[in-house]
């Protein structure tokens, strides 16, 4: 925490960053909502999404989640919700740790239901995480298929680097840091 706070005031203070970051790579709060925008790319574009706040499944449920969103879309917003997001989940993980329960740190699963369909999901860093399963008769994977949050702000970028310099690309290219391989699954 020591650290972020000492990145953030470089960051606050820093005049050239602050001129080359405001008003490259802007998605309007609409194009983000057209497009399907997900994670910190969308909040940094004013949509209000995380599933932690709006899913209220276990331990969310009793936490108190604040997406934090911008409006701007712009790369400066982008860098403001990474930070503000990490203070958001170090007070997530004080609160959690604070109540943490007695017991096992691992408890058996029981019995798996043979035929069927599953779907998982997670909110990751770079958006939900999901994962659809079928399974046969006898309990063996059928189908898998896994989502990785990057695919559905990939189509954004040809919108985020429209009207800025050439060498604006790699920046805003990694102000999205979008996985080129679905490592988040």
């Amino acid at each position: 925490e020591r650290e972020l706070k000492v990145l953030r005031a470089i960051y606050d203070n820093h005049a050239g960053l602050q001129d080359r970051f405001m008003g490259a790579g802007c998605v309007a709060p609409a194009l983000a909502q057209e497009l399907g925008m997900v994670g910190l790319a969308a909040r940094a574009s004013g949509q209000a999404q995380d599933w932690r706040a709006s899913l209220r499944t276990p331990p969310y449920e009793v936490l108190a989640v604040t997406p934090v969103v911008c409006e701007t879309g712009d790369v400066a917003a982008r860098v403001e919700v990474r930070f503000d997001e990490a203070v958001e989940s170090l007070r997530l993980c004080r609160q959690l740790l604070a109540t943490l329960p007695s017991g096992p740190v691992r408890v058996p699963l029981g019995a798996t239901c043979s035929s069927g369909l599953a779907i998982g999901g997670v909110e990751g860093w770079r958006g939900p995480v999901l994962v659809g399963m079928r399974a046969t008769a006898d309990g063996c994977i059928a189908r898998c298929h896994p989502h990785d949050p990057s695919w559905h702000n990939w189509p954004v970028i040809e919108h985020a680097i429209m009207g800025n310099i050439v060498p604006d690309f790699p920046l805003i290219n990694k102000s999205f840091n979008l996985s080129y391989s679905g490592q988040d699954l």
